[in-house]
């Protein structure tokens, strides 16, 4: 922990919380388990410092790792290392509309590493490196520049299979994955309407756009607590590109009473949507039971009520409750586990903790999934494929294996790929339909 000098408000305060962020990243920990644990007993303006400065530094980890290099030749102990990073990642902004100015940064760093006794001796060494970077910014660009993962903030890896997946829209796919996401509503039609929920918006000061049936994107995010009716279930969060899952599931008419699967359901939203628009009855089933209280906590706050279970969605036997009962259902939503590709403009650490082996992995995973599932399926039923990637071995290409391997199988209308966009509505979806005969 930091030396209790330090002002706990002050930018080198946060740059040391997001620095240990930071290097449990490198490590292998998801960005947001990474925050909780580096910022356990900080205030919420601590918190919320400390995110920014640690999404920002994992955005552009790539460029910052390529600037480090050039402009240090000897190993440097993690957390030095970590807070340049946060320190290099600021710098890069430009100079007019940075959150801080560039002596700032320096002198906040600095005072970051001089507070640490373990670190104190590098302080000498870290006012040298960020001075030399603002002297000599335009030509160590320039070189980091013929990099590829310094110049796109994505592994090689990534940047080849997006490449060669999407040849004339791949530098627009990254550039798009690198923004910041929206922030989008669902409105509960059974509690409001989408106009009442605009009102109440406005009303508290908050400008939106109807951008679908039940959508809402905000000018400026807000902590969900700003929201009106947010507590009483009025309104829920969640992209557009996710909001298509619920109506492609149930179609233009759904029957009452209908048997709905949302496998992989949590924390939740799908398996809300599903109940907002129609009186089925919703199995939600998810494998990981640390997730399932946020089902719960969801449908409470929505007013909304679901069998849930816990259990593999490729092994349906051994589902909790004594596993599925044999009961065919008449729609699953197959949300499978995936790269997650698709929503990396909001977990900017996706890039770094996969690796390309796990592609693979995953794929097998999803078929196994989707075959076992499909044994639960009603004849008449339907099945919907779909995953947060924009991979196509995640995808098309999985559902093209699909139609191969099950007979029964016919492939119906749906969305296909949705592409995010610098500034778009929405992440990057896969949707895929099947009707079993």
């Amino acid at each position: 922990m930091p030396q209790p000098s330090l002002p706990t408000e002050s930018l080198a305060y946060a740059l040391q919380r997001a620095a240990q962020a930071l290097e449990s990243v490198q490590k292998g920990t998801a960005l947001p388990q990474a925050l909780a644990q580096a910022t356990t007993q900080c205030a919420p303006t601590v918190r919320a410092a400390s995110q920014d400065l640690a999404y920002r530094a994992v955005r552009r980890l790539g460029s910052s790792r390529a600037l480090l290099a050039l402009l240090v030749k000897t190993a440097l102990q993690a957390r030095v290392r970590d807070i340049l990073l946060c320190a290099l990642a600021l710098l890069q902004d430009d100079p007019e509309g940075a959150a801080y100015t560039e002596f700032t940064v320096v002198d906040q760093a600095v005072e970051a590493i001089a507070a640490q006794r373990r670190t104190a001796a590098a302080k000498g060494l870290a006012n040298a490196v960020l001075r030399r970077f603002l002297r000599e910014r335009q030509g160590l660009m320039a070189q980091i520049a013929k990099q590829p993962e310094a110049r796109w903030n994505y592994p090689v890896w990534w940047i080849d299979t997006v490449r060669e997946a999407y040849p004339d829209q791949w530098e627009t796919l990254l550039a798009a994955g690198d923004s910041r996401g929206p922030m989008t509503l669902r409105v509960n039609t059974r509690r409001t309407s989408v106009a009442a929920m605009q009102a109440s918006l406005t009303q508290a000061g908050m400008a939106s756009e109807v951008i679908g049936p039940v959508a809402l994107r905000l000018a400026h995010a807000v902590p969900v607590e700003r929201l009106p009716g947010f507590a009483d279930g009025w309104v829920s969060v969640q992209d557009a590109g996710a909001q298509l899952a619920a109506p492609l599931v149930l179609g233009e008419h759904p029957r009452a009473g209908m048997r709905v699967l949302d496998a992989c359901a949590a924390p939740g939203g799908k398996t809300g949507h599903l109940l907002e628009m129609a009186d089925v009855h919703v199995t939600a089933l998810e494998s990981d039971r640390t997730r399932v209280p946020r089902i719960y906590e969801n449908l409470e706050r929505l007013g909304l009520e679901a069998d849930v279970r816990i259990g593999d969605a490729g092994n349906p036997s051994k589902w909790s409750g004594g596993g599925w009962d044999g009961v065919p259902f008449d729609r699953i939503l197959a949300d499978v586990p995936c790269s997650a590709a698709g929503i990396v403009r909001r977990h900017p650490d996706i890039r770094w903790l996969r690796r390309e082996a796990d592609i693979a992995a995953l794929v097998e995973e999803q078929r196994r999934i989707l075959l076992a599932l499909w044994g639960t399926l009603a004849v008449g039923g339907e099945l919907i494929y779909a995953t947060c990637s924009v991979f196509p071995s995640e995808n098309e290409q999985q559902a093209q294996w699909f139609e191969r391997v099950c007979s029964d199988a016919v492939r119906l209308d749906a969305p296909g790929q949705l592409l995010m966009t610098p500034g778009g509505a929405h992440d990057g979806f896969y949707y895929a339909r099947f009707q079993k005969r």
